[in-house]
Order: C-alpha cells, then structure tokens, then sequence
C-alpha cells in the first residue's frame, strides 16, 4: 500500500470515516521478544524459553508478549500513514484493547486503520482510531482497539 500524506490539520479531518492500509507485514523474531522481555523484565517462559515452549506451550513455539504487540502500532501506523507539518504529535489514549489470537515467534503482522474521530481543539487535533493488528494466515487478530492522539 501506499503511504497516505497528510499535510495539514484540515486534511486529518477530512479521513473521518475512511479505513487505511493494511500495511505491508512485519515479521516478530525471538530476538526482539528477547529483547522486549529484557526491557519489561517479563521472562516468562512462553516467550523466552523456545525449548520448553516446543513440549508445553499449546502453541509449541515461544508467543510475543501482548504489550510487544500493543509497542508495534507506532511502527505499523508510520508505515502507512506521514503527518507532515506537525509541531508534535503525543498518544492521549489507548482504549478498548483486545488480544484475540497469540502472536507465534516468527509471524508476521500488519495493522488496518479506520479514522473514526477528529476533533479540533484550538490548534490541536484529537484524532481517535480504531485498528486491528492482523497475523498473517489467521482468521483472529491479535489485537483490535482504539488510540487517541493529538497533534499540534
């Protein structure tokens, strides 16, 4: 997909209602759960421990932590989506976050926006999205939600 160019604060009112991407795919390694996990401090084995996950874990493979998914939206939005002419942009919310399917070491996921509120503030806009964080040939998401972010 290509990326969406927003200008301006009257071009981010204008995408109420419109859904944008997916975006392209990004693959989860174990390093980067290694290393998320060694930035939370959460070591559980079902996410750092690839041995004993092939013989207990249901899934057989170490799974990402739900807030390592919930960490990749950032990175998944800036690939479909380029704010230009922003002082700053600062997240307001995370709302209604589900985690519907387990993200396997070694998928890939991509996310789908839908721009379901913009506000102007003064010379701020409130922007609320919904999204889904999709798992590449599965049928669940691994996370569906909303942000709010606001930008200057």
């Amino acid at each position: 997909m290509e990326k969406i160019i927003i200008t301006n604060h009257n071009d981010l009112l204008e995408m109420v209602g419109k859904e944008i991407g997916p975006s392209e795919y990004v693959q989860i390694t174990q390093e980067q759960i290694n290393k998320f996990a060694e930035a939370t401090g959460d070591y559980q084995w079902i996410h750092t421990d690839p041995e004993r996950a092939k013989t207990e874990s249901p899934f057989k493979k170490t799974i990402a932590h739900g807030y390592l998914t919930v960490s990749l939206i950032p990175v998944l939005i800036f690939k479909i989506i380029e704010v230009q002419n922003c002082k700053m942009q600062v997240n307001y919310s995370i709302d209604k976050m589900r985690f519907g399917a387990p993200v396997v070491v070694d998928s890939s996921v991509r996310i789908v926006l839908n721009f379901t509120e913009a506000k102007k503030l003064r010379d701020i806009i409130k922007l609320t999205l919904s999204l889904k964080i999709e798992i590449k040939d599965e049928k669940k998401p691994a996370l569906t939600g909303e942000i709010v972010l606001l930008y200057s």
